[in-house]
């Protein structure tokens, strides 16, 4: 297993996408089997991914649950195989048995939807010394997008993540393997969306990284009128933005346009 990279220090570090699915939002299948996904891991890398996120359910709005085996068979193969290679591999799964199997076949992070909420999923984590990222999400795919309600996005979220901490650090993660996402799409409305953007900052004072998926979300697709497939520019728009309010992790599928246009961002903030 390669390590997870240092989070608290340096600049802000690249996460592909990979979706070992037929029905992805983005991109419509074209990782569905091994073979297709190792050949879009290695392009990924080749254009400067940190590391890369593998994916074996879709969780965009409306998406049913695929079971445990089917998960595995598709996601499992793809884990092994890059992490004997030397990448750095993060897993997005919400079931202990999936994260199971992906840390013995050399996963160096879990990333939860669920925020480790499964029966198991803490103890999983717990004793296998791999990082971990908790989302916050309304409801669950088939129906977040319907009709979410807030009082107050950014309070509720920022309390959910909090408590999730808690929750993880009681059960013996230590601080320094957390992350928190505060799940834009999932669940929120665009001008949730938009608020928690504009007050990203907030997610830092709890004292962990904060992960930001943005990219060719239905939010860009609102605000510009285009489809997933052609969401670069709107997407590294709003990389650049979560990088400005302390985002320490892009998840994104436009890798080598977001590292260009991060490149320039750090130099500027470094001069």
């Amino acid at each position: 297993m390669k390590p997870f990279p240092a989070l608290f220090s340096g600049r802000a570090l690249i996460m592909g996408v990979i979706n070992v699915t037929p029905d992805s939002f983005s991109d419509g299948g074209l990782c569905a089997s091994t073979e297709s996904a190792l050949r879009h891991a290695a392009a990924l890398v080749e254009e400067g991914a940190d590391m890369l996120d593998i994916g074996g359910e879709s969780t965009r709005p409306g998406s049913c649950p695929v079971g445990v085996r089917e998960e595995m068979d598709r996601v499992i193969p793809v884990v092994r195989a890059l992490a004997d290679a030397g990448t750095c591999v993060s897993v997005d799964t919400s079931k202990p048995e999936v994260m199971q199997a992906a840390i013995e076949a050399g996963a160096a992070m879990i990333n939860d939807v669920n925020a480790l909420q499964a029966r198991g999923a803490l103890e999983v984590v717990a004793r296998s010394g791999v990082a971990a990222c908790m989302m916050h999400m309304q409801g669950d795919p088939r129906s977040m997008q319907i009709n979410p309600q807030y009082n107050d996005v950014v309070k509720e979220v920022w309390d959910f993540l909090r408590q999730r901490l808690d929750a993880a650090l009681a059960a013996g993660i230590a601080r320094e393997r957390l992350v928190i996402d505060p799940g834009f799409g999932f669940g929120k409305t665009l001008q949730h969306n938009l608020e928690l953007l504009r007050h990203l900052t907030r997610f830092s004072e709890l004292d962990v990284p904060v992960l930001v998926g943005l990219s060719r979300k239905s939010m860009l697709g609102t605000v510009t009128g285009r489809e997933a497939g052609d969401r670069t520019h709107a997407s590294v728009a709003a990389a650049l933005l979560a990088r400005s309010g302390g985002a320490r992790i892009l998840r994104v599928h436009d890798v080598r346009a977001t590292r260009d246009a991060l490149a320039v961002y750090e130099a500027v903030n470094a001069a």
